[in-house]
């Protein structure tokens, strides 16, 4: 084996020894003891020993193969959260000076990892890979802890689903992609807020309803768009199934659009206003009225890093004062 020493016999006066490498003199090789190098690999060595009476060559060894490398101490540094960045540490490996590389599970190869939204709720695992000169490479997997939300739950918001209308679309899936978007760590749960579906009850109510019955909630809602009104935050089935003309125009997904519109009245109810875009070319915030108009930002299905920082003591407090009124709050 690679780097292992072999030994002929032991050293005695007037006894001469030569090693060979696939029966050929290996130069300067002429102690009892030998060390095989990276020109042996893959070759059979035998040992020619000469005294007083004669020459005489050994068995050849088996072709020489590469060592087996350890490893010990690899660790990933750094919280295992969403927005935090993790960093790994190679450890050490008993190769002298190998090259290492590693490999997150979205395929990159640096040595930090940008943790990202649909890591949470997973284990992360990296794969530190080591290489070097004689040896067969190395891989050893680290696993992280379960990767959090960016913020521990701090409130937990309880709803209800309810429909008003003829519904013409699934209401399992209007359910689901609710929830999805809720559990979302890009959403409100980034705030600490998590949202748990009863069924009934609850601190407000999320309905799915006909295009046509959303005057009924209040003078101030609108049968074109989506709406808010005291406890209930009310989504309009044409543009839960079809989304809205502004945002077909801009060729964007239908799935971003229902995050989009559940966060953007949800966001009502917790006490947000409508907010206006903070320079051209920026992330609207979800609190604007994107289905209206952009005023120069892009789309943005998800609340931004502003708008999450503001969900504040008082904003909580807003929450709870607005839930009793009924001044509607229209997409």
């Amino acid at each position: 084996m690679y780097g292992q020493p072999l030994t002929a016999s032991a050293a005695e006066p007037g006894v001469a020894y030569q090693w060979l490498r696939a029966g050929a003199p290996v130069p300067g090789a002429t102690a009892p003891t030998y060390t095989p190098g990276l020109d042996d690999l893959d070759r059979p060595l035998a040992v020619q020993v000469t005294d007083a009476t004669g020459s005489t060559i050994s068995a050849p060894t088996a072709p020489v193969a590469r060592a087996t490398m350890t490893a010990t101490r690899q660790r990933v540094l750094g919280e295992p959260r969403w927005t935090h960045t993790l960093k790994a540490r190679p450890g050490r490996f008993s190769a002298p000076d190998p090259d290492v590389s590693y490999r997150w599970p979205d395929g990159s190869t640096a040595r930090t990892y940008a943790v990202r939204p649909g890591d949470v709720g997973h284990r992360l695992a990296l794969e530190v890979t080591a290489e070097a000169p004689g040896y067969d490479p190395l891989t050893v997997t680290v696993r992280t802890a379960q990767v959090a939300h960016r913020i521990d739950v701090r409130r937990t918001v309880r709803y209800h689903v309810e429909t008003r209308g003829r519904i013409t679309t699934s209401l399992r899936e209007f359910r689901r992609q609710a929830q999805e978007t809720y559990d979302d760590p890009r959403g409100w749960r980034s705030s600490g807020i998590r949202f748990v579906p009863v069924a009934r009850g609850g601190a407000f109510t999320l309905v799915l309803a006909e295009a046509s019955y959303l005057p009924r909630f209040s003078s101030g809602c609108s049968a074109e768009w989506s709406c808010r009104v005291g406890r209930f935050v009310i989504i309009n089935q044409e543009r839960w199934k079809h989304a809205s003309p502004a945002w077909n125009a801009a060729h964007l997904a239908l799935r971003d659009y229902r995050h989009m519109v559940v966060n953007h009245e949800t966001g009502h109810w917790l006490g947000l206003g409508h907010a206006q875009c903070p320079g051209p070319g920026r992330l609207a915030p979800v609190m604007q009225q994107q289905s209206k108009g952009l005023q120069g930002c892009r789309f943005n299905p998800f609340p931004t890093e502003r708008e999450i920082a503001g969900r504040t003591p008082r904003g909580r407090a807003m929450a709870y004062a607005l839930a009793r009124d009924y001044s509607p709050d229209v997409e």
